[in-house]
């Protein structure tokens, strides 16, 4: 499977491979991200004008599957996010337009690329009915500590989370490229 690349208005690159979004195979693509790899990775919304960059608190409780929506309760802090159908109740149904609007149209593994086209971000992100994020997961980066700081150094053992997620669901195997960048330090 080979990716697309897609350029933002600011100009910056992303390769992008398309995943079906049928609810089993994206409840199977977020649960392992979820419970093999809960303590390295930083989730949440990624919108025109704010990032809500959050980290698990622990180990996921459950992980629950009820009318469409996946929720990944961590005792007390939770998410519900729609991966499929969501029907409603017979006395409250969803509305056909609401349904279409909620259920995710897109789904992708992504590589953010630096502006020599190196990767620099790696993950996964999912988009409602009508374009817009609904999750953004960024999995560990070479080239951030896991405090968030820029490293000193690449530390490429942080791209296990990517190449296991890349093997299990893009048939990839590690790929020599994700070792070519510099990272957020100017070269």
């Amino acid at each position: 499977m080979q990716p697309r690349v897609l350029e933002s208005q600011s100009g910056s690159k992303t390769e992008v491979w398309d995943m079906p979004t049928e609810e089993a195979a994206l409840q199977d693509i977020l649960e392992r991200v979820f419970r093999r790899h809960w303590p390295s990775i930083t989730f949440g919304p990624l919108i025109e004008g704010a990032a809500f960059e959050f980290r698990c608190p622990r180990e996921p409780k459950s992980i629950t599957l009820l009318d469409g929506y996946l929720t990944v309760h961590f005792g007390g802090t939770h998410f519900h996010l729609c991966i499929g159908e969501n029907r409603g109740s017979a006395r409250n149904p969803t509305p056909d337009d609401l349904r279409r609007h909620r259920r995710p149209s897109r789904a992708e593994f992504f590589r953010g690329l630096d502006r020599e086209g190196a990767p620099l971000t790696w993950g996964f992100r999912m988009f409602n009915g009508k374009g817009e994020p609904q999750i953004t997961i960024f999995f560990p980066s070479p080239f951030l500590t896991d405090d968030d700081r820029i490293a000193d150094e690449p530390d490429w053992s942080r791209l296990a989370v990517w190449e296991d997620m890349a093997k299990t669901f893009l048939g990839r195997d590690p790929d020599p490229a994700d070792r070519t960048g510099a990272g957020f330090r100017r070269r």
